[in-house]
């Protein structure tokens, strides 16, 4: 009897053993001490507010504090850059974008201080800023192939606004001219306010804008959305055509974001991010409060979205060396 009840006694001892211990390869890596997720960009903006989404998602199952800290400043290569340089233990992430993780490497000197595939290891793809082709309500084109016609027998070049020197606007732009052998005349602004105000005034012709940027206008008639630069059409405008769509295919150049911990992070501590970002991501309201942004979700696994960033790497160097773009001022 003494020696049923001993074999009793162990077998339960090792079911909590091995119960305890699966719960614990369950719930993964865990951090000690509060997460910072950097934000290279001003508060308020899409990014910010991914961010955001983000950290409230994954806080509670991490049991610990996720905060958001906003860095801008050079391209956004200030705060990608502190992160480059942060311990790859996990308690410190950057979400940004396109242009901090793909082509500053070609614009900025010395890349920003930082190689965007070297130095950083992608925990997920998240969403995408999708590029509108508008143009001012008054321009004699309404589809993409009118404005190709106008553009290459007005008496004049056709302007097109852009929200700066190497931003996503402007070098969507120059892949459009490669794409359709149109000579557009770039008109830089310093952010998207007053381009946008002198694109509504009518004093320039186009522009290629993010679907934030510009929705509400396209929905009041303000402005006239021809296409979207995009391999997908935009769910904020589910009948406006592709480029492609359109007749002009090869000009794709969403805005994405995505989130990157420093190079060298475990596999483990990867893997419990990507695990937790992709839940709070399923969730309906999560991605109707997305959607909201003007963003579309694209969720794409770290190793998928490795190799599609080097990608566009290649890509992007390809048409800032073709288009002779200088790097952005200070």
């Amino acid at each position: 009897m003494i020696d049923r009840r001993r074999m009793l006694l162990r077998s339960a001892g090792a079911t909590a053993v091995a119960l305890a211990g699966g719960r614990a390869w369950a719930q993964g890596w865990a951090p000690s001490r509060t997460v910072t997720i950097v934000v290279p960009y001003p508060a308020g903006g899409a990014v910010d507010v991914l961010a955001r989404i983000v950290a409230e998602g994954i806080q509670g199952p991490l049991g610990q504090s996720v905060v958001v800290e906003n860095q801008p400043g050079a391209s956004g290569a200030l705060g990608t850059r502190r992160v480059a340089r942060s311990e790859p233990d996990g308690h410190t992430l950057v979400l940004s974008t396109n242009q901090t993780h793909a082509t500053n490497i070609s614009l900025l000197p010395d890349g920003g201080g930082y190689d965007p595939i070297r130095d950083f290891a992608p925990l997920a793809g998240l969403a995408d800023l999708q590029h509108l082709l508008v143009v001012r309500k008054d321009l004699p084109a309404e589809d993409v192939a009118g404005l190709l016609s106008l553009a290459r027998s007005s008496g004049r070049e056709l302007t097109c606004g852009s929200t700066g020197p190497g931003s996503a606007s402007h070098l969507t732009m120059e892949l459009f001219k490669a794409q359709t052998g149109t000579n557009l005349v770039h008109v830089p602004y310093r952010g998207a306010a007053p381009m946008l105000q002198d694109l509504i005034g009518g004093r320039v012709d186009m522009s290629f804008a993010t679907v934030p940027t510009v929705l509400g206008q396209v929905q009041g008639q303000e402005l006239r959305a021809l296409g979207v630069a995009s391999p997908r059409p935009s769910p904020h405008l589910p009948d406006l055509p592709t480029l492609a769509g359109a007749g002009v295919p090869g000009v794709e150049a969403d805005a994405w974001c995505a989130i990157f911990a420093p190079a060298g992070i475990a596999p483990a501590i990867r893997d419990r991010y990507r695990d937790l970002i992709k839940a709070a991501l399923d969730r309906p309201e999560v991605q109707a409060n997305i959607a909201k942004q003007g963003m579309s979700l694209n969720w794409r696994e770290p190793d998928a979205f490795a190799a599609f960033q080097r990608e566009e790497v290649t890509r992007w160097a390809g048409i800032i060396k073709a288009a002779k773009i200088e790097p952005p001022k200070p």
